[in-house]
């Protein structure tokens, strides 16, 4: 095996892919199979600087150089071969956000994540002109934000992107955007038959432009995006700039063609083979959200519901929550920190095990707690800021399993809002749904709760092992293998999860039952977390990038699988 591998390495017979997601930068090196050969990482966090979410651009790069570097020792330890080439190469990042630069290349404001929400005014705006929901972290949101709060940078601005978009117009000079993580910065038209040829909307961005001339700036929406292309169109070939930008030693050889960035919502598709209509996926990390590929249009117009595109372009309804499993991996922090005061060298992982093992013997529905995962806001919600918050009734069952149902269930609770509106209003029908991402490490018991939330089975298996890196590679292959004419969804059906395993959980009624019942103290609940951001101040800080060094693993629920 491990001389197949040397060998296909070496003939350049692989697919590399890079993710950026909220807490890892990660890098999958695939072989012929597509099985992943070597994996590097780098673990960052975000900073909440001048109250807002961001990341460096300096923090971006040492974090792709470094998760490379450790892809590539991944490959000399164990296959004994240096990594100089590869067949394909692939970038894939968080989706939404706004990166602003100017003619020059110079980013003119620091990079707002999707984790903001101080665009309230201008996504209320342009859902209402557009006639579609515009969340508040799509960067036409916060362009038009700018444009209302009189931002300085507006007037210079010569180029917009995402996180992905910007890595790979570094690597080859290519301005272009994957359709899938294009659909999250302004309203795709997918009415045509033909997904490759997909575009912005054109009635839409006019509207825009008069829009934006009412507030006093003069731009045409059209000229400051990306190129949009579908999966398995070519997107650019790594130059020798962007090759010392992966790799400083100058070992790694340009002219390795790249397919279309992606956002981590569409890789997170293609890791779980949920591209066709009628599947859907659920990605737990920082963030928690669900994608479910569409028969038809939707009949209304709902705040909880986005609409984007798979990377081939089909039309897909995403729920997304900005607070995932952070809050979680706070509490099993403290219990680690307790566990090492009394003298034992727990390790995370084993705090996490526990922990939600003693879930599944909570009380069913929370035993009369409830719990609010609100580090930053939540728009499902209606809430511009978080404060975490975790309340109790006198008589509540006080125990640790009840403890950790109850915050299990903070971090679904979210998505339970929205997908009632897909699958209740909307009468959206699901013949699968997979769950992949940190939160369902440990074995059986997120998975349960989740198919408890959405009363649908739920499956998880070895198909998303690597998360959105691996699908993110796969792209890449997919663009370089590919039959003439074949589509994503069959080359996934015939070329990459043939003989995938699938563990699946049913709803159980007490389950489902007891989370209805959480669901009704959530939801009373609310003006109480209303409250705490009301009359509970945040420090202001101003945080460094984080520096830490390269990891091939992680027991942390908040890893994006994809961010």
């Amino acid at each position: 095996m491990t001389t197949d591998a040397g060998e296909a390495i070496t003939a350049g017979r692989t697919a590399l892919g890079i993710e950026l997601g909220s807490t890892r930068i990660k890098a999958v090196l695939v072989g012929p199979d597509h099985a992943p050969l070597a994996v590097g990482s780098y673990d960052w966090e975000n900073q909440f600087v001048d109250r807002r979410w961001t990341y460096s651009l300096e923090a971006v790069w040492a974090g792709v150089q470094q998760s490379v570097a450790a892809l590539a020792e991944d490959v000399r330890r164990r296959h004994g071969v240096e990594l100089a080439g590869v067949g394909a190469l692939g970038v894939s990042a968080m989706m939404h956000g706004y990166l602003a630069f100017d003619g020059d290349g110079e980013l003119l404001t620091p990079f707002r994540t999707w984790r903001n929400t101080n665009t309230g005014r201008s996504a209320e705006r342009l859902s209402a002109e557009f006639g579609v929901n515009i969340p508040h972290r799509w960067s036409v949101a916060h362009l038009y934000q700018a444009i209302l709060d009189r931002e300085d940078h507006v007037g210079r601005l010569d180029h917009l992107t995402t996180l992905a978009g910007y890595v790979h117009w570094q690597l080859t000079g290519e301005k272009v955007l994957g359709i899938g993580d294009a659909s999250g910065m302004f309203p795709i038209d997918t009415s045509t038959d033909d997904r490759a040829t997909a575009g912005w909307s054109a009635p839409m961005l006019a509207r825009f432009d008069q829009l934006a001339a009412e507030a006093g700036a003069e731009l045409t929406l059209a000229d400051l995006l990306p190129g949009i292309a579908s999966a398995g169109q070519p997107a650019g070939e790594l130059t020798e700039a962007g090759a010392k930008l992966l790799d400083p030693t100058g070992r790694l050889r340009p002219g390795i063609p790249l397919c279309p960035p992606e956002g981590d919502a569409g890789t997170g598709m293609v890791a779980t083979n949920s591209v066709a209509p009628r599947t859907g996926n659920v990605s737990a990390g920082t963030s928690i959200f669900a994608m479910v590929v569409l028969e038809h249009d939707l009949a209304g117009v709902h705040r909880e519901l986005d609409l984007v595109t798979t990377p081939a372009g089909d039309p897909v309804a995403m729920v997304h929550c900005n607070n995932g499993a952070s809050e979680l991996d706070a509490w099993a922090g403290l219990f680690t920190e307790f566990a090492r005061a009394l003298g034992s060298e727990a390790d995370p992982s084993a705090v996490f095990e526990v922990l939600f093992s003693a879930a599944l013997d909570g009380a069913s529905d929370g035993g009369g707690m409830v719990a609010y995962n609100y580090l930053s806001g939540e728009p499902i919600t209606d809430f511009e800021e978080g404060r975490p918050l975790f309340v109790r009734s006198p008589d509540s069952r006080f125990d640790l399993g009840t403890f950790m149902r109850a915050h299990l269930f903070s971090s679904l609770a979210t998505l339970r809002i929205g997908m009632d509106v897909l699958q209740r209003t909307e009468g959206v029908r699901l013949d699968r749904m997979f769950a992949h991402g940190g939160l369902f490490r440990t074995k059986g018991v997120a998975q349960r709760f989740l198919a408890a939330a959405i009363d649908t089975p739920v499956s998880v298996g070895d198909v998303a092992a690597e998360g959105g890196a691996w699908g993110i590679a796969v792209l890449a292959a997919f663009a370089t293998r590919r039959s003439p004419g074949q589509g994503l969804a069959d080359y996934l059906d015939t070329a990459v999860f043939t003989g995938a395993t699938l563990q699946t959980a049913q709803p159980e009624p007490a389950d489902v039952a007891g989370f209805d019942a959480f669901m009704q103290r959530y939801v009373a609940g609310l003006p109480v977390e209303r409250a705490a951001v009301d009359h509970v101040g945040i420090g202001h800080r101003r945080a460094e990038p984080q520096t830490a060094g390269t990891e091939t693993t992680s027991a942390a629920p908040t890893e994006e699988q994809p961010a």
